[in-house]
Protein backbone atom coordinates (compact mmCIF):
# COMPACT_ATOMS: atom_id res chain seq x y z
CA UNK A 1 0.00 0.00 0.00
CA UNK A 2 1.55 3.31 -0.71
CA UNK A 3 1.64 6.15 1.49
CA UNK A 4 -0.97 9.03 1.46
CA UNK A 5 1.45 11.49 3.60
CA UNK A 6 3.93 12.92 0.58
CA UNK A 7 7.42 13.13 2.17
CA UNK A 8 7.88 16.94 2.67
CA UNK A 9 4.17 17.19 4.63
CA UNK A 10 5.66 14.26 6.63
CA UNK A 11 9.01 15.96 7.39
CA UNK A 12 7.08 19.17 8.13
CA UNK A 13 5.04 17.11 10.70
CA UNK A 14 7.80 15.54 12.07
CA UNK A 15 9.67 18.82 12.67
CA UNK A 16 7.03 20.06 15.53
CA UNK A 17 8.36 17.07 17.72
CA UNK A 18 11.45 18.46 19.79
CA UNK A 19 13.89 16.24 19.94
CA UNK A 20 17.65 16.91 22.40
CA UNK A 21 20.71 16.32 19.80
CA UNK A 22 23.10 13.83 19.87
CA UNK A 23 26.12 12.52 18.52
CA UNK A 24 26.63 8.54 17.95
CA UNK A 25 29.60 7.12 18.06
CA UNK A 26 31.39 4.14 16.62
CA UNK A 27 35.34 2.51 16.28
CA UNK A 28 36.23 1.08 12.52
CA UNK A 29 38.16 -1.91 12.58
CA UNK A 30 41.01 0.36 11.31
CA UNK A 31 40.81 2.21 14.66
CA UNK A 32 39.69 5.18 13.48
CA UNK A 33 36.44 6.96 14.95
CA UNK A 34 33.67 8.14 13.15
CA UNK A 35 30.31 10.08 14.38
CA UNK A 36 27.27 11.75 13.24
CA UNK A 37 24.68 14.12 14.76
CA UNK A 38 21.39 12.14 15.50
CA UNK A 39 18.23 13.26 16.85
CA UNK A 40 16.57 10.18 15.96
CA UNK A 41 17.25 8.34 19.52
CA UNK A 42 15.14 6.79 22.15
CA UNK A 43 15.03 5.35 25.29
CA UNK A 44 13.18 1.73 25.17
CA UNK A 45 13.76 -0.44 28.15
CA UNK A 46 15.07 0.57 32.01
CA UNK A 47 15.21 -3.58 32.19
CA UNK A 48 17.27 -4.23 30.44
CA UNK A 49 18.22 -0.51 30.09
CA UNK A 50 17.93 -0.45 26.40
CA UNK A 51 18.34 2.39 23.54
CA UNK A 52 18.04 3.06 19.93
CA UNK A 53 19.10 5.07 17.16
CA UNK A 54 18.27 5.24 13.28
CA UNK A 55 20.85 5.78 10.49
CA UNK A 56 19.97 6.52 7.03
CA UNK A 57 20.71 3.49 4.53
CA UNK A 58 23.36 6.40 2.74
CA UNK A 59 24.62 7.98 5.58
CA UNK A 60 28.87 6.95 4.80
CA UNK A 61 29.03 5.86 8.45
CA UNK A 62 26.64 3.22 8.06
CA UNK A 63 29.18 0.30 7.53
CA UNK A 64 30.87 1.71 10.63
CA UNK A 65 27.80 0.99 12.83
CA UNK A 66 26.83 -2.19 11.14
CA UNK A 67 30.76 -4.22 12.16
CA UNK A 68 31.13 -2.43 15.81
CA UNK A 69 29.60 -4.55 18.36
CA UNK A 70 29.36 -1.17 20.41
CA UNK A 71 28.36 2.32 19.81
CA UNK A 72 27.93 5.10 21.91
CA UNK A 73 25.23 7.65 22.29
CA UNK A 74 26.49 11.55 23.37
CA UNK A 75 24.15 13.56 24.62
CA UNK A 76 25.05 17.31 23.74
CA UNK A 77 24.40 20.42 25.65
CA UNK A 78 23.58 24.18 24.75
CA UNK A 79 27.14 25.07 24.55
CA UNK A 80 27.73 22.27 21.87
CA UNK A 81 25.86 23.35 18.99
CA UNK A 82 28.90 24.02 16.94
CA UNK A 83 29.76 20.33 17.56
CA UNK A 84 26.54 19.23 16.83
CA UNK A 85 26.78 21.29 13.09
CA UNK A 86 30.36 19.72 13.05
CA UNK A 87 29.10 16.02 12.96
CA UNK A 88 26.28 17.04 10.40
CA UNK A 89 28.84 18.12 7.94
CA UNK A 90 29.99 15.87 5.15
CA UNK A 91 33.80 15.80 3.43
CA UNK A 92 35.91 16.45 6.97
CA UNK A 93 37.42 14.73 9.97
CA UNK A 94 34.88 15.13 12.14
CA UNK A 95 37.15 13.94 15.01
CA UNK A 96 40.02 16.24 14.07
CA UNK A 97 40.49 18.53 17.25
CA UNK A 98 37.96 17.20 19.36
CA UNK A 99 38.76 16.00 22.87
CA UNK A 100 37.10 12.41 23.09
CA UNK A 101 38.50 9.46 24.77
CA UNK A 102 37.55 6.08 24.46
CA UNK A 103 34.40 4.10 26.41
CA UNK A 104 33.56 0.10 26.82
CA UNK A 105 34.32 -1.66 23.66
CA UNK A 106 36.68 1.13 22.67
CA UNK A 107 33.87 3.54 21.68
CA UNK A 108 34.95 7.50 21.56
CA UNK A 109 33.07 9.52 23.55
CA UNK A 110 33.00 13.18 23.38
CA UNK A 111 33.93 15.56 26.45
CA UNK A 112 31.72 17.71 27.91
CA UNK A 113 28.37 15.87 26.97
CA UNK A 114 25.31 16.36 28.82
CA UNK A 115 24.51 12.18 28.94
CA UNK A 116 26.83 9.30 27.26
CA UNK A 117 25.72 5.96 27.08
CA UNK A 118 28.07 2.95 25.90
CA UNK A 119 26.32 0.44 24.06
CA UNK A 120 26.75 -3.27 23.04
CA UNK A 121 24.49 -3.79 19.63
CA UNK A 122 21.77 -6.59 20.72
CA UNK A 123 19.70 -6.34 16.88
CA UNK A 124 19.81 -4.35 13.94
CA UNK A 125 16.36 -3.74 11.77
CA UNK A 126 15.46 -2.13 8.46
CA UNK A 127 12.84 0.41 8.09
CA UNK A 128 11.97 1.89 5.27
CA UNK A 129 15.35 4.37 4.47
CA UNK A 130 17.21 3.89 7.55
CA UNK A 131 18.12 0.82 9.66
CA UNK A 132 17.04 0.80 13.69
CA UNK A 133 20.29 -0.01 15.82
CA UNK A 134 19.22 -1.14 19.35
CA UNK A 135 21.72 -1.45 21.99
CA UNK A 136 21.76 -2.61 25.08
CA UNK A 137 23.82 0.27 27.53
CA UNK A 138 26.60 -1.01 29.69
CA UNK A 139 27.54 2.25 30.81
CA UNK A 140 25.93 5.68 31.35
CA UNK A 141 26.49 9.22 32.61
CA UNK A 142 25.33 12.30 32.98
CA UNK A 143 26.02 15.99 34.23
CA UNK A 144 24.23 19.12 35.07
CA UNK A 145 23.37 21.79 32.11
CA UNK A 146 20.87 22.97 29.36
CA UNK A 147 20.25 20.96 26.53
CA UNK A 148 20.64 21.07 22.57
CA UNK A 149 17.53 20.87 21.18
CA UNK A 150 15.88 20.76 17.74
CA UNK A 151 12.55 22.01 17.09
CA UNK A 152 10.93 23.32 13.26
CA UNK A 153 13.94 22.50 11.38
CA UNK A 154 16.19 24.47 13.62
CA UNK A 155 18.86 24.61 16.97
CA UNK A 156 16.38 25.89 19.96
CA UNK A 157 16.88 26.61 23.54
CA UNK A 158 14.60 25.74 26.97
CA UNK A 159 12.44 28.63 27.30
CA UNK A 160 13.20 29.90 23.53
CA UNK A 161 10.38 30.10 20.89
Amino acid sequence: MSSVVDSLSFRRACSRFATGITIATAMAADGTPHGFTANSFTSVSAEPPMVLICIDRRANVLPHFSAADYFGINVLSVEQKELSMRFASRGLDRFSGVPWRLGVGEIPLLDGALAQFECQRREVWEAGDHLVFLGEVVAARHADGAPLLYYASGYRELGSE
